[in-house]
């Protein structure tokens, strides 16, 4: 399945666009990447997003879980907010942990497509605290 001229999908995963879908999505990112893409104009992502082929997001309502799953414990991490319908047919909805559909970015982000980067500091337990996402 693949959207009109875009890369091909796997068959495996379902995608799902609409920019009347339009939201913001949030990215975990290390501080140093970040600086980096702050350099360059351009964030290319972290190495799982290289080697998976395209930028991991998350929305409101699955950015704790993810923290939790795949940063737990790790300091020095930023949440950048992006709005998913800045990207077109490059961004795509697909199923990915229990059966949810995930923002997937098929393109670098433009540093200058941040909404806002906070920090994600960790709290007394260990857990990242989070800004109010409206979630």
């Amino acid at each position: 399945m693949s959207a009109v001229g875009s890369t091909p999908l796997p068959a495996r995963r379902l995608v799902v666009y609409s920019a009347a879908m339009s939201r913001i999505i949030y990215k975990i990112a290390p501080r140093a990447l970040w600086d980096k893409a702050a350099e360059t104009g351009l964030f290319e992502g972290a190495p799982i997003d290289l080697a998976d082929g395209f930028i991991h997001f998350s929305t409101a309502e699955q950015v704790r879980e993810t923290a939790a799953k795949h940063f737990a414990g790790q300091g020095d991490l930023l949440l950048i907010a992006v709005d998913d319908g800045a990207f077109g047919a490059a961004m795509r909805y697909e199923v990915s942990r229990g059966g949810a559909l995930f923002p997937h970015l098929y393109a670098p982000v433009p540093v200058s497509a941040a909404l806002w980067v906070r920090e994600m500091p960790l709290g007394p337990d260990g857990n990242h605290v989070f800004p109010d996402l409206g979630a």
